[in-house]
């Protein structure tokens, strides 16, 4: 069977914000009374921001409730795009291309106005048929709950969609979801060797995501 919908994710894949995300927790954290640790970017990556913002309050013990810590980060990196929006290499050629092709979503981890901020700064909101930010399921990657809310808000079911993934905590979501993964691995923080291996292709980046490409892909 081939793969019928695609689902983006956003940061790292569209967007190149893992190190904003990551000054912006640093931030909080410092100004707050806590602690960074080297393991804390890994760990976070993939939370829903409920769940990033009460690791920042209970394993790194900066001071504040979670929706506060949520709100105050995401500002902080919504502010950093509004500047400068550091979308990937042929990122807006892409979508347009796959939303051409294919129904579209995007599953992301990213608070809902950083995922707005985004895609209108973008141009592309309108490519997409679903948006959900993991902020709106139970919970965020690696289990697979924001991409299977992606395929049902769709209309199709998760094995005939293709994912588009770039972090460990990503590609295992994804996977988890029953969808065909393609991975568009992050240099900044490149994903373990085992969720690397759940994809079924690797390509350098959302550039070399083509309709082509897709439709070369079977599903299980």
């Amino acid at each position: 069977m081939s793969v019928a919908a695609i689902v983006l994710d956003l940061d790292g894949v569209v967007v190149d914000t893992e190190e904003v995300w990551d000054r912006e927790r640093r931030a909080y954290v410092d100004a707050h009374g806590g602690t960074w640790t080297e393991k804390a970017t890994r760990k976070m990556q993939g939370m829903s921001s409920a769940e990033w913002a009460a690791y920042l309050r209970d394993k790194l013990g900066a001071s504040g409730e979670v929706e506060e810590i949520s709100a105050a980060v995401a500002a902080g990196v919504v502010s950093e795009i509004e500047r400068e929006l550091p979308l990937l290499p042929g990122a807006i050629r892409a979508i347009n291309a796959l939303a051409n092709a294919f129904p579209l979503a995007l599953a992301s981890s990213a608070n809902r106005e950083v995922i707005e901020a985004v895609l209108e700064g973008a141009g592309v909101t309108e490519r997409f048929g679903a948006i959900v930010s993991s902020e709106e399921v139970a919970h965020g990657k690696p289990a697979p709950d924001v991409y299977l809310e992606a395929a049902r808000r769709l209309g199709i079911g998760p094995t005939q969609c293709a994912a588009v993934e770039d972090s460990s905590n990503g590609l295992r979501s994804a996977h988890a979801a029953g969808m065909v993964v393609i991975a568009t691995p992050n240099h900044a923080f490149p994903p373990a060797p085992d969720a690397l291996a759940l994809a079924t292709v690797v390509v350098d980046g959302i550039k070399d995501v083509t309709p082509e490409l897709v439709t070369s892909l079977q599903t299980p």
